[in-house]
């Protein structure tokens, strides 16, 4: 065999183990061989948004209405004022001021006639008191503690603030009335009448399009159009007797919690939808609902009994229930800048609690003036205020 077709041979043998996948050398089939691994190019995250209410400033986490409300986490604006619990004495046209460094009372600062609530402004500038059956609201300076002049205002049960901060809200209870104001001057911009009885409490929709208000006397839940100023749907609770009191929305936004009194639990409300809402009990003459900083607990005061349900969003249940060692009325409140005390109203005991969040455990019982109610703690963590004893975002 001559050289020539020595060396075709070689090379038709080559093309033929090429043919079969076999390395000449006699190695493993190339589908057997371990493959080389490319990093697969990420698909683009798209970042959930959500279309808020015209000027409203941006929501921080679409799945945390509350993520501004972290521990100390304060504004520039209000970081350098002193920490104090404002509290209303509604029998006693009076507000007591407690440091709560030292559960003391420091200051004793005359209102007008029924004092219901201390809100803060949309801005934190501004500490209003809502002064029922005197007409008027008392602004206080929470850098310096001192009262302003009066601004006369009929009815104000309760305040809130539209989430883009163009209107303050004032609950005329009596007048059976919203009415949204100027936020500054309290000057009337539009009243809407409603036919329920005891307009009271209320909070927003994640969006800040609309909110839910409760109706104390007449047993109903309101849904408010915010831009349209405007009453766009209204039910009344399946319980007989229903005392409608504090809103809160979830974390994710999807639903809203409204004490009731009389059915000693929370309705469980899907806002968007407005349909009929289911019950959740928590205990006796359930009242006032406070989201914890970590936003995973709701505290729960149930004033008929004198004790606080702490209620798990995620497991959707009571998961503790604290007592107060000798009874009281825990009503309205807040909880502390650092996320480690709630503050509550004793409402017919003169008296305000400071209860341990880690425990439970109750760390002071100060005595204020009579009927104490809606208290404020001040200043907390949030970029702006919705209103009441302090609802921020």
């Amino acid at each position: 065999m001559n050289l020539t077709h020595r060396a075709l041979l070689t090379a038709l043998a080559l093309l033929a183990l090429a043919a079969c996948g076999t390395e000449p050398g006699g190695g493993q089939d190339r589908a057997a061989a371990p493959h080389e691994t490319r990093a697969a190019v990420p698909a683009p995250v798209k970042e959930e948004t959500v279309k808020g209410l015209a000027g409203m400033p941006p929501v921080l986490d679409p799945k945390d209405v509350y993520a501004a409300d972290r521990p100390n986490r304060l504004s520039p604006v209000v970081r350098d004022f002193p920490s104090r619990v404002y509290v209303p004495n509604s029998e006693s046209d009076t507000v007591s001021v407690i440091d709560p460094k030292t559960y003391e009372v420091i200051e004793t600062i005359p209102v007008g006639r029924q004092p219901q609530h201390v809100v803060p402004s949309w801005d934190l500038k501004t500490l209003w008191v809502n002064n029922n059956r005197g007409h008027t609201l008392t602004p206080i300076d929470p850098r310096t503690g001192k009262a302003g002049a009066e601004v006369e205002v009929h009815d104000p049960y309760n305040l809130y603030f539209t989430p883009n901060g163009k209107y303050a809200v004032v609950m005329a209870s009596l007048d059976r009335e919203l009415v949204f104001r100027d936020p500054h001057t309290m000057e009337p911009v539009k009243t809407e009448p409603v036919s329920c009885y005891g307009v009271n409490h209320a909070d927003f929709s994640l969006d800040g399009r609309y909110f839910i208000v409760s109706c104390e006397f007449s047993g109903e839940l309101l849904k408010v159009d915010t831009e349209k100023m405007k009453v766009v749907g209204q039910q009344k609770l399946p319980f007989d007797g229903a005392m409608p009191q504090d809103v809160k929305i979830s974390p994710d936004g999807k639903r809203f919690y409204i004490a009731d009194m009389m059915a000693h639990g929370m309705w469980v409300l899907d806002g968007d939808k407005f349909t009929e809402p289911t019950l959740l009990p928590t205990g006796k003459g359930c009242h006032g609902l406070y989201v914890a900083r970590d936003s995973r607990e709701m505290y729960v005061s149930n004033r008929g009994e004198g004790t606080v349900s702490v209620f798990d969003f995620t497991r959707n249940r009571v998961t503790k229930k604290w007592h107060l060692p000798d009874g009281g009325s825990p009503d309205m409140g807040g909880v502390s800048a650092d996320g480690k005390v709630l503050w509550l109203s004793g409402r017919y005991d003169s008296e305000v609690y400071a209860i341990d969040t880690r425990t439970g455990a109750e760390l002071a019982r100060i005595p204020v003036g009579a009927g104490p109610h809606g208290l404020a703690v001040y200043p907390q963590p949030g970029r702006y205020s919705l209103g009441h004893t302090g609802i921020f975002r």
